[in-house]
């Protein structure tokens, strides 16, 4: 990719909620960025950049819109990264993606639209491999915690084991995930087209590297006892990201299983939860009903700071390989948006500023196969944690 580029990171979508919280943690980084916050309309991101601190250098302003191809090439042509958060990317994606790839541009995202991810994987996937451009989907809470956290709990278990053992044994990871915050309006519109679109979208199933298998632990609701809470399958983007990259790096060993799951501490929470997501489903299918649900949170609006102040998150992953058992967490604060607005920014400085330190991926790939452990230092480094929390196996039996 072109080195030559005046901007090290674009940042697309920053009169928007997110998108804000994006340009304000970027402007508060005393790594030296070359970088620029780009929408259509300039005196909206005029106002975003004054009130950005006042620490190294602000950015610059650059005019696209999702309506206008050239436009949206234009600013791609001079990013060596764009960061966007205009969504929903089922609506308004696709056009950037072909952009960054025409350009030679790296390019990462906050989508948790399955559709989005199939679509882009199959239009674009051969021409930004050939044109070595990683195309970064998932770059928030979904799915940096969950694909980094499994690839964390693999490369533990592997330390553990001797090169016959790592070749042999078949390797199984579950996630639960807890989580409290709040939500955006621009949030709420990607779930509910997310949720529109459900039908249409079916994970890849193509063969891992190198004939190993990968694939899913049993989707059933049980009652953890080590973990003191009932787990519930989590229909999200999260283990289709991380079984992802399980096929592409061959670290995940011959026989990969992954299971993702929502962690609550009361039976009749199991209940409520079923049943809110289930109505909500079936009222985004209906135009008249989907209208309404729109109008919950208009798009740009979002928790204010103490509120977000107030979130958390914690991931538990729970290994096994053989003999060997031990339990990892990925764990941070506000998970929509304090900590999306870290992962997204880190993702995107990583490819920015770390290309000599990443793993030869390219095309539409995931996080810890087209990041991997540069993100997870940054993310470290950030105050987002990842660590491993016991390798006691008596707590994993049955």
């Amino acid at each position: 990719m072109a080195h030559d580029r005046a901007f090290d990171i674009v940042v697309f979508g920053a009169t928007g909620f997110t998108g804000g919280l994006v340009a304000e943690y970027l402007a508060g980084r005393e790594e030296p960025l070359r970088w620029a916050i780009a929408g259509r309309d300039r005196d909206k991101l005029a106002r975003v950049r004054e009130r950005l601190p006042a620490r190294g250098e602000k950015p610059e302003i650059v005019i696209a819109e999702v309506g206008d191809p050239r436009s949206l090439e234009a600013m791609a042509q001079k990013a060596r990264v764009v960061l966007t958060t205009v969504g929903p990317y089922t609506r308004h994606g696709e056009p950037l993606v072909a952009a960054c790839v025409a350009a030679g541009a790296h390019y990462v995202d906050l989508t948790g639209e399955p559709v989005f991810l199939d679509r882009m994987r199959a239009r674009y996937d051969a021409e930004a491999r050939d044109k070595r451009v990683k195309i970064v989907n998932a770059c928030g809470f979904d799915s940096i915690p969950h694909d980094l956290g499994a690839y964390f709990t693999v490369k533990a278990l592997r330390a553990r084991m001797t090169e016959a053992e790592r070749e042999k044994t078949p390797i199984t990871v579950e996630g639960v995930v807890r989580a409290g915050g709040s939500f955006s309006g621009g949030t709420w519109h990607s779930v509910l087209e997310a949720m529109q679109t459900v039908p249409e979208s079916q994970e890849h199933r193509e063969p891992a590297t190198n004939g190993r298998k990968v694939g899913s632990t049993p989707r059933r609701i049980r009652f953890r006892k080590e973990l003191g809470v009932w787990t519930v399958p989590m229909p999200t983007i999260d283990p289709v990201i991380v079984l992802r990259s399980a096929r592409l790096l061959d670290d995940y060993g011959p026989d990969f299983r992954y299971g993702h799951f929502f962690g609550l501490r009361h039976w009749y929470q199991i209940a409520a939860l079923g049943a809110g997501f289930s109505a909500v489903g079936v009222l985004a299918q209906l135009p008249p009903t989907r209208k309404l649900l729109e109008k919950v949170r208009a798009p740009g609006e979002g928790p204010d700071e103490a509120t977000r102040a107030k979130g958390w998150f914690t991931v538990t992953f729970e290994g096994r390989a053989g003999a060997h058992a031990l339990r990892c967490q990925v764990r941070g604060g506000d998970p929509g948006y304090g900590e999306t607005a870290k992962m997204i920014s880190h993702a995107a400085l990583s490819l920015a500023h770390d290309d000599a330190r990443l793993p030869a991926h390219y095309g539409v790939v995931p996080t810890a196969a087209a990041i991997g452990d540069a993100l997870i230092e940054r993310l470290v480094g950030a105050g987002i944690a990842f660590e491993e929390m016991t390798s006691d196996a008596a707590l994993y039996a049955g």
